[in-house]
């Protein structure tokens, strides 16, 4: 009897923000030559702790200079990646609250900052659509 097996599905192990502007918006970013927009953040090198991975991307990606300490772990979210088929994202969420320009370095290409209650009328990440916008739509009722 033979049995049949799925192929391995490829994990990406990021760090990713919910970043909070002053007016409650959240900045999310979109790669150079791909359509959906995502949380700002990137993958965790074998050395590093998630929290700095994330300060490391956000200077790289949008020249934002992160104190980790400020950082606050929401917590562990996976989905399935948006610009790698048959890939899972695995990523540990932060939020941050930021009262500064941002601008697109590295392989960012554009950044908008949306009203999280909304999708902002734009092609949203996995993550970002099912896991991360929810997420923070129930804090937000929670606390209210």
């Amino acid at each position: 009897m033979s049995t049949f097996s799925m192929p391995a599905i490829g994990t990406l192990r990021i760090a990713a923000a919910l970043l909070i502007g002053p007016d409650g918006r959240t900045l999310l970013v979109r790669k150079r030559g791909t359509t959906a927009f995502m949380q700002p953040g990137g993958k965790i090198e074998p050395h590093e702790l998630p929290v700095h991975a994330l300060a490391r991307e956000l200077d790289e990606e949008l020249g934002l200079d992160i104190d980790p300490a400020q950082a606050v772990y929401l917590g562990h979210f996976s989905a399935p990646a948006a610009n790698e088929p048959g890939h899972v994202v695995n990523a540990d969420i932060f939020q941050l609250c930021i009262d500064v320009d941002v601008t697109p370095a590295a392989e960012i290409e554009e950044v908008i900052w949306i009203d999280p209650a909304t999708d902002g009328g734009v092609s949203l990440a996995p993550l970002t659509r099912d896991l991360i916008l929810p997420f923070y739509r129930a804090s937000l009722t929670a606390i209210a």
